[in-house]
């Protein structure tokens, strides 16, 4: 799993709100980096690496690590977006929950053609999932 230090912090200030630090029990027993050039607290024990390596160059151990898996980037669609350009991203998969807001961030802050797969709800939310669109996919007609 890859987060950015925004997710990272998300997850530390929810899961852990008014809990002392060596009480922090990390929720996901999987290998996760975080990709920051700051300072973070860190989860004891937790099988957490911080890096501010580009990700191409972590993407071998986040694979070797995952075996047979999927590897999860989570949360903000920068680090999404950084797997995109280095061609290291295949799928997306968002949740949608419905709220208004009087503006916000994208979701990609950058250009991705994505093909829809498939459409669904979980709970409240709505799912999507689509595909990466490569460079050399795009003239291919979508099979059926």
């Amino acid at each position: 799993m890859a987060m950015g230090s925004t997710t990272y912090e998300w997850i530390l200030d929810h899961e852990f709100a008014g809990k002392d630090p060596a009480e922090w029990k990390w929720p996901y027993e999987i290998p996760s980096w975080v990709f920051t050039h700051r300072q973070l607290s860190v989860v004891s024990g937790a099988p957490i690496e911080f890096t501010s390596a580009d990700v191409a160059a972590v993407h071998e151990a986040m694979t070797d690590a995952a075996g047979d898996r999927n590897v999860w980037i989570v949360g903000g669609g920068d680090l999404a977006g950084q797997f995109a350009d280095a061609g290291l991203l295949d799928e997306v998969i968002v949740s949608i929950a419905a709220v208004t807001l009087g503006g916000g961030a994208p979701l990609l802050p950058r250009r991705i053609e994505l093909r829809l797969d498939e459409l669904g709800w979980n709970g409240d939310f709505a799912c999507a999932s689509f595909t990466v669109v490569r460079e050399n996919e795009r003239a291919r007609p979508r099979a059926s």
